[in-house]
């Protein structure tokens, strides 16, 4: 996996993690449901990089 898309899929988990946890302490339903969104794209985007490395190697 790249450096660069190691650490864009890093962050957007992070980054994920905190708005969906921001949203549950507040109770805004549309904060948790983009933070959940935008982990799951950080997990999608580490799984694609892991699959170019297996294929690569």
């Amino acid at each position: 996996m790249s450096d660069k898309e190691k650490s864009r899929a890093k962050a957007e988990q992070v980054k994920g993690k905190v708005k969906e946890t921001a949203g549950r302490a507040v109770g805004n339903e549309r904060l948790t449901a983009e933070g959940r969104a935008e982990k799951t794209k950080g997990n999608a985007r580490q799984a694609k990089e892991k699959m170019k490395d297996v294929f690569k190697g």
